[in-house]
Order: structure tokens, then sequence, then C-alpha cells
């Protein structure tokens, strides 16, 4: 079993912290990882262009002129995607559907995957535990300062509004709740930063029931 060292908020080691290898011990698959990554980014896009085509514009249900005798073009709508203001060829569409699917094991497994990467190349810090009396980013920056390798980290927490605050102003790092702790978020940041209740969430939460 693979252990994790354990910091005070003062910046000590006060012990290790054994990480199940069921959700922190898998091996590297990239194919896998990619896969879920691929369809979670699809999944999360949002249809914001939009365009019309000849038929959905509106007007142009008359023959700007006759076909023959006046020495211009042919037309036969002023709808035209030749014509401006005309309808949009192959433009975008709220109907267009970009969602992909992926067996709930198989995300589940990327996931693990992931954050068995993370603590293979020491990139998880461990709080024992992590608590402010009042939401200060002084104190967020005091406690940080122990950690100068950290330079882009993800604060994983529950839901804790004096701690959220207290750190999201901090240049180099960011929040998450734990509870909805994603493998976009886990791939985007280079540490991970939990306390260790945090840890025994993720271990009850992900590691199979004997």
């Amino acid at each position: 079993m693979a252990t994790v060292k354990v910091y005070n908020q003062e910046g000590k080691e006060v012990g290790n912290l054994g990480l199940n290898k069921a959700v922190f011990g898998l091996p590297w698959n990239s194919d896998l990882v990619s896969q879920a990554l691929r369809v979670f980014l699809a999944n999360k896009r949002q249809l914001l262009s939009s365009t019309k085509d000849r038929a959905q514009v509106r007007g142009g249900g008359k023959k700007p002129w006759r076909q023959k005798g006046t020495g211009r073009a042919r037309h036969g709508s002023i709808r035209s995607p030749l014509w401006r203001h005309g309808g949009v060829t192959f433009g975008p569409t709220k109907e267009r559907n970009f969602k992909l699917k992926i067996n709930k094991k198989m995300a589940r497994k990327a996931f693990l995957i992931a954050l068995s990467a993370k603590a293979k190349d020491n990139e998880i810090l461990v709080f024992e535990e992590l608590k402010l009396a009042a939401p200060k980013t002084k104190e967020a920056a005091k406690i940080m300062a122990n950690f100068s390798q950290v330079k882009n980290g993800l604060l994983v927490i529950p839901k804790d509004e004096n701690l959220k605050k207290s750190f999201r102003n901090l240049p180099n790092i960011a929040t998450a709740n734990i509870s909805s702790l994603n493998i976009l978020d886990v791939l985007k940041y280079r540490h991970l930063i939990f306390t260790k209740d945090g840890i025994e969430y993720l271990t009850k939460q992900y590691a199979p029931v004997k």
C-alpha cells in the first residue's frame, strides 16, 4: 500500500496516511483516460451559436425579378445564401448533438486511474485538517507558503465557505467540492490538495466493499 505524508496547517509533517490500492494504485491506461475525458468534455459542451438557413429567414417569397430579359443573373429569392441577409449554408444550428456515451464502470475507472497517477507522481498533498475561523486570504497564503512546490493546485474540500473564500483568491490555487470532483479537475491541475477526511471520503466512495 502506498503512503502519503500528512501535514498540519503550520507545514509540519505529522504522520503518514496509507492510500487504498483500489483507489490510488491503478496502473496507467492512456486510452481509457483519453476516452473518458473526451466524453466528459463533449457532454459539458453548450450550444451557443445558431444560424438560420434560407427556409428559416423571414421574407423572400417573391421572385426579385423576372427570369429573362433584365440582363441580370437568375434569382428565385432574396433569402438565398448568395444574398446579403440571406440564409446561411451549413451553419451551426441548435439541433446539433455533441453528447457522447461511456460505460459508468469505464468512467469510474478512468477517474481512479487519474487519481492513481497523481499519487504515483507524489502530486497529492494531504493536511491533517484545514480550518479557518473566518474567510481570510492572508491566512490561506500563510498556509500555502510552506508548500512552494505547489504552483498549480486544486484544493478539494467538503462544503466550507470559509476555506473556499480564503483560498480562491490565491493565484495558484483553485477549489472544488469533493462530492463533485471529476476527471477534468484531476487532470487539469498539477497538485491535488486534500484533508485526511477527504482521502477517507474518496476511499469510502470508490473502494470495493469486501
